[in-house]
């Protein structure tokens, strides 16, 4: 009698123990990639985009350059090309600057916005169409009390991806 208990127990425990994991599983899914017709759209060319802004930080085009590169690689089956690419982006970094957000009661700033704008032309030769130069902006908050430096990396990192998401979806998604 005492054995039928314990695996009733048993078998109500692996029961719940099931419903737990179930409940703790998601389907998440990411609109992400392109709307390409590939017998027409076969090779890009990514030009190198120049840092232009007045305020300058070293690693910022590399960073930005190498992030554009990897989408287009990634989610595209596109073959990149020096020259003369069926798609073609060319553009620079026209601004990276931080604006003082809000002033706490003591008169000094509080929060910082620091912001980023690149400038893109994007050409499609196989469908002019869909030509187009446009800016694409990102902007990240941080407290006064850190000093840039301390934050400036990861921030431009977070920005980046965000603008090269933005132009990626732009030039390719269709969406």
């Amino acid at each position: 009698m005492d054995l039928i208990k314990i695996y009733k127990k048993a078998g109500m425990l692996t029961l719940a123990l099931m419903l737990l994991m179930l409940v703790g599983c998601t389907v998440s899914y990411k609109l992400t990639g392109a709307s390409i017709d590939y017998t027409k759209v076969k090779t890009i060319s990514l030009e190198t985009f120049q840092n232009r802004a007045a305020y300058q930080w070293g690693p910022m085009a590399q960073m930005f350059n190498q992030t554009l590169n990897d989408v287009f690689v990634q989610q595209t089956k596109l073959v990149q090309v020096k020259n003369g690419g069926d798609l073609h982006l060319a553009g620079e970094i026209t601004s990276y600057d931080q604006f003082n957000k809000s002033i706490s009661s003591d008169g000094y700033s509080s929060m910082v916005q620091l912001k980023m704008t690149v400038n893109v032309r994007f050409t499609n030769n196989t469908n002019h169409d869909e030509d187009f130069e446009r800016s694409f902006s990102a902007v990240r908050d941080f407290e006064a009390s850190q000093p840039l430096e301390s934050v400036q990396e990861e921030l431009v990192t977070q920005m980046i991806k965000e603008i090269v998401e933005s132009i990626f979806n732009a030039a390719v998604a269709n969406w």
